[in-house]
């Protein structure tokens, strides 16, 4: 049995934070911004709207594309990097926003590649049986974890949440194949240092903005280009597909350059390749799942279609995955 994707949904705040907002924030510029990174502008989340409300907006949308009342929901799985809370999990915070009965709900944290992670588990709980239907939403709100005075990292990241519901199909719906992976010695390098148990709340964890992200740009841009490539050609090479037989490319939304690349590396032209960076910046676990969204209600993907994802985040985690729609 496979689990096929039955409904797709989307979320992000109105507010907009252009290149030419930043511009009088910090000592940066629009055409810095959009030669380094491609972003051209993201949406910001206003104070009273939290994960689990972006997360429960998408949800309901993916439920109603796919026909399906939130009572036959078995399993709210939600992967995300800026958590609501430590405990409770923000899953257990969107349940009654999304109207679930009591149902098992958890987190997955893979950084950007969340989505990927949490789309491969719950694909297995589909297909085994062990759940019907699910719900998988990839949720952020990293604006609220970034440092606005880090002129390279605050011109980066969006907030906004992706949803799919998943149900029973044929054994060649949905997920086709896969690859994932993580390298815990380079987990310095993208990191949120304090907030957890590690490094407690104090007033020199404050001022020294630790509750913000911090990243070694220059090396994460390296091993990403390198994850997302190998990740990308690996799932390729399982499926014995080429870019010929897939219909679109979505991969993470954290750079055009590290996008540009890793098509290039997999011959894809750019066609072939959905890009939304520009209008959302880096939105973490959320960006495959509004990508998807976007390229279906586009019309560049349809039912039936093979498409194929790649993303890599912090941990350092990678991940694709080649999937019909």
């Amino acid at each position: 049995m496979g689990a096929k994707i039955l409904g797709i949904g989307a979320a992000v705040p109105s507010k907009l934070l252009t290149n030419a907002d930043l511009e009088k924030m910090v000592d940066t510029s629009d055409e810095w911004i959009v030669t380094r990174t491609g972003i051209h502008e993201r949406h910001i989340a206003p104070p009273g709207v939290e994960g689990s409300d972006l997360a429960g907006i998408a949800a309901r949308q993916a439920l109603e594309a796919a026909g399906v009342p939130p009572e036959e929901i078995d399993i709210l799985l939600v992967a995300t990097a800026t958590p609501e809370t430590i405990y409770p999990s923000t899953s257990c915070w969107a349940q009654p926003k999304i109207g679930l009965p009591q149902i098992p709900c958890f987190d997955i944290g893979a950084g950007c590649s969340g989505f990927i992670y949490a789309y491969i588990v719950a694909n297995s709980l589909v297909a085994s049986g062990a759940a019907r239907k699910m719900l998988v939403v990839g949720a952020e709100m990293l604006t609220r974890a970034t440092d606005w005075e880090d002129r390279n990292t605050c011109v980066l990241f969006g907030d906004g949440a992706g949803a799919i519901v998943l149900g029973p199909g044929a054994a060649d719906d949905g997920l086709i194949a896969s690859t994932w992976g993580a390298d815990g010695s380079l987990a310095n390098l993208l990191i949120q240092p304090a907030g957890g148990t590690k490094l407690q709340a104090s007033h020199e964890t404050v001022e020294k903005r630790l509750h913000t992200v911090h990243m070694a740009g220059n090396e994460v841009f390296r091993y990403a280009v390198k994850a997302m490539q190998q990740a990308t050609l690996d799932v390729m090479e399982k499926a014995g597909v080429t870019a010929d037989d897939i219909a679109l490319f979505i991969p993470h939304q954290a750079n055009l350059r590290i996008i540009k690349a890793t098509a290039e590396r997999a011959k894809f032209p750019m066609e072939k390749v959905y890009v939304s960076i520009g209008r959302y910046g880096n939105t973490s676990s959320a960006s495959i799942p509004t990508a998807l969204r976007d390229a279906y209600a586009e019309g560049r993907v349809k039912k039936g279609d093979l498409v194929l994802s790649a993303a890599f985040g912090a941990g350092l985690t990678w991940a694709a995955a080649l999937f019909r729609i």
